[in-house]
């Protein structure tokens, strides 16, 4: 089954009580049991819900994976992974990474004795300096948010298997249309569902995907023990937004090309991150991975100042200012005060991340008036 045909029927089937086409929405808590032990296949909705099950059915399909869990958020997701670790394990993780990622690393688990390593992981011997006995998982995400960063997924696995090393992929800004990185090597990926999955800007979710049979077993436990599960109307939403990934990310991606060029060119643009231009450091990786590039793009403008980044984003009016991304409208940030304020402001200049940057989140709308939204905000 191809790609376009899975995102519509894998782990899709009739409901089997009424024929409905649509898998309804179980909106229950409990189920009946005829006798104890004996039921339908759920018990609990924290443990198992219908609706939930065929979007996790769905999500590791599209993704080539086996087995598939929802949370409540992305950052719950990432969440249940790091806690397969142990007090005294070791985690390499990308220095450019999203916000809210490294306040979770930084603030909750450091504190529980798991030690991270932010590491620039567009040089692979930055991992390997880091590799030692306590190191247990490889922490990458790529494209990196928001600089745009390309991380060669293959090559990474490439050293943690030698190194008995887990390796975890944040795929949210590429989606399973663009890349698996299950395909590369990568034992687990994880997406906020929240973005280009859902792909509406109505719901808050997360996903992990695998195809290890150890680490699925762990997922369902940590999944159903700490109960941040997401709800069947949210799964539901996902299921229907799922449908539309593949023609929503074609013109994500063309649109988001039209975009980086038009910026490119822009006198009062210095530099523009997205990996489809040449001039993008990693751009034979990105080709080599991805299927395209995506409509996720951030640029500096000259004389990087905050108070023109600040005026670029209050004048918009399409690319509306906004966290999230990965919605069918447009969107535009500011990472150093919004997505990426609880980075320290030395490590997030060191990562890129200075006054300046914008980061867009390219919709599906007409190119034409989306350039001419970003015209007028320039002028200023």
């Amino acid at each position: 089954m191809k790609f376009n045909t899975k995102v519509i029927h894998a782990g899709v089937h009739p409901d089997t009580a009424t024929g409905a086409i649509m898998t309804p929405i179980y909106q229950t808590s409990t189920y009946v049991q005829e006798e104890i032990g004996l039921h339908k296949g759920f018990e609990y909705s924290r443990t198992g819900n219908p609706t939930r099950a065929t979007l996790e059915n769905n999500l590791a399909a599209i993704e080539g994976g086996k087995y598939g869990a929802c949370f409540g958020s992305g950052l719950a997701a990432i969440d249940a992974v790091i806690k397969m670790l142990e007090p005294g394990d070791e985690v390499i993780s990308t220095n450019d990474l999203y916000g809210g990622s490294y306040r979770i690393f930084t603030t909750i688990f450091e504190k529980y004795g798991i030690n991270f390593h932010f590491v620039n992981m567009l040089d692979i011997n930055n991992i390997k300096e880091k590799i030692n006995s306590k190191t247990k998982l490889i922490w990458v995400e790529t494209p990196t948010n928001p600089m745009m960063n390309i991380i060669d997924v293959k090559a990474v696995c490439d050293i943690a298997k030698s190194n008995n090393i887990l390796v975890g992929v944040d795929n949210t800004f590429a989606t399973p249309y663009l890349q698996t990185p299950l395909d590369l090597g990568a034992d687990i990926v994880m997406h906020s569902v929240t973005k280009y999955l859902g792909g509406h800007s109505d719901v808050v979710m997360g996903a992990l995907v695998t195809n290890d049979n150890k680490i699925a077993e762990e997922m369902y436990r940590i999944q159903n023990s700490s109960g941040a599960v997401c709800g069947p109307m949210d799964s539901f939403l996902v299921l229907r937004g799922i449908k539309t990934l593949h023609l929503r990310m074609q013109r994500h991606c063309e649109n988001g090309e039209k975009v980086a060029l038009y910026l490119e060119n822009h006198p009062k643009v210095d530099t523009v991150y997205w990996p489809g231009l040449k001039t993008h450091p990693n751009h034979n990786i990105a080709k080599s991975q991805m299927k395209g590039f995506g409509g996720m793009i951030s640029f500096t403008l000259v004389g990087d100042q905050l108070e023109s980044a600040k005026s670029v984003v209050s004048k918009t009016e399409l690319f509306t200012l906004a966290e999230s991304l990965g919605g069918v409208e447009s969107l535009i940030g500011h990472p150093s005060t919004m997505t990426h304020a609880s980075i320290p402001s030395e490590e997030r200049i060191k990562s890129g991340v200075v006054d300046s940057l914008i980061r867009l989140s390219v919709g599906i709308e007409d190119i034409s008036d989306l350039i001419n939204d970003l015209e007028i905000a320039l002028k200023v």
